[in-house]
């Protein structure tokens, strides 16, 4: 039995074909649809858009949260549209495919990405951490409020769990936040690109419809 070898497209050829409608992603040259997530999942988006959104318009900061943009790695035939990305818009300038395919990937240009998890958790915790941590990105959320990925990064028994990486002499550092502590206190989120960001990882839970 044969079995069909997909075509591999560059990114040029996916931004061209890439529609309107519906959500897609370019991984190592293969176009992969992503699937329409449930309510919570956006629940849980808007939420932390807003607050992030609350949060650099207070320091005046020059951020925004683009709706569709992509993260392009460089050197590599893939193209990702996280859940929350937010960019950094005076370097914007200096982003060669931001006027005509709204992509972006220099380090410079994102301080901070957000990916909610979804069935397709080893995405996240495997093949975009390593692709934004090669980008160089500062600061990425993986915000898992099943507790959907493996027992190395959701605990065991598993439980709902937000890991924040922090880029350190090119290297990302993880630091997770659940709903509670080992003493039972509530879990305030740490941001390196937002110190004084006052939010617990109980509230994004709740925020997804958990119960906590």
């Amino acid at each position: 039995m044969t079995q069909a070898i997909p075509k591999l497209v560059t990114f040029e050829d996916f931004a061209a074909w890439r529609p309107q409608g519906g959500r897609y992603e370019l991984h190592d040259g293969v176009i992969v649809e992503m699937a329409q997530p449930v309510g919570d999942h956006e629940d849980i988006i808007g939420f932390l858009a807003r607050k992030l959104i609350v949060e650099f318009d207070r320091l005046n900061l020059p951020y925004t949260i683009p709706k569709a943009a992509l993260v392009k790695p460089t050197n590599s035939e893939s193209a990702y549209s996280p859940d929350v990305l937010l960019l950094n818009r005076p370097n914007l300038i200096n982003e060669p495919l931001w006027k005509k395919e709204s992509t972006v990937s220099l380090a410079a240009s994102i301080p901070l990405v957000v990916e909610v998890v979804s069935t397709n958790w080893d995405d996240d915790y495997y093949t975009k951490q390593g692709k934004y941590e090669g980008i160089g990105i500062p600061e990425y959320w993986v915000v898992d409020y099943l507790g959907l990925g493996a027992k190395k990064f959701t605990g065991n028994p598993k439980q709902p769990t937000i890991s924040i990486y922090q880029l350190i002499d090119g290297e990302y550092q993880v630091t997770q936040f659940r709903a509670t502590d080992a003493c039972g206190g509530k879990q305030r989120i740490v941001s390196p690109t937002f110190p004084e960001l006052n939010l617990t990882a109980e509230q994004i839970f709740q925020t997804g419809g958990l119960p906590t």
